[in-house]
């Protein structure tokens, strides 16, 4: 399912086993650099030259650059009416982000948990992955989203 930005789900609009899919992100290299100088200052995310003496053999962005566009592809592939709010999340980066690679995000409904004490809401597990363009998965996420009823 490609939700529209004009749609906003709630709690009561998910299902088990429901899809999403993003629209493609392209990782430019000068923005990823920067995340790099700024966030996660490794040579192997800095310099092309060390980066290719690394396991990486080249320019890797870090993992949480791609864990950032993911969270972009995710806020616009997955509609909650009052947001994502994660509650927990665990991730893994299977295969290095590279620059000029397109990503994608798809999600799936694992599991709807309403709230025993609080009815206005529950928590949603959902999978996610990221791929890029030759379909490998870059980053593989479970995350708890709390997400509220229709009011």
């Amino acid at each position: 399912m490609t939700a529209h930005s004009w749609e906003k789900l709630y709690l009561d609009d998910l299902s088990l086993g429901q899809e999403f899919e993003s629209d493609p992100v392209r990782v430019h290299r000068e923005a990823m650099l920067a995340f790099a100088r700024e966030y996660d200052p490794q040579p192997f995310h800095l310099s092309a030259e060390e980066a290719g003496l690394s396991l990486f053999g080249g320019l890797a962005a870090s993992g949480w650059n791609t864990a950032a566009l993911t969270m972009k592809m995710l806020v616009a592939s997955v509609p909650l009416a009052d947001g994502i709010i994660g509650l927990g999340i665990e991730l893994s980066w299977p295969t290095p982000t590279y620059p000029d690679d397109v990503l994608r995000l798809f999600s799936t409904v694992q599991a709807i948990d309403p709230s025993a004490s609080k009815p206005d809401r529950g928590v949603v597990t959902l999978f996610m992955e990221t791929l890029n363009q030759n379909d490998k998965v870059v980053q593989r996420a479970t995350g708890k989203l709390l997400v509220f009823r229709r009011p």
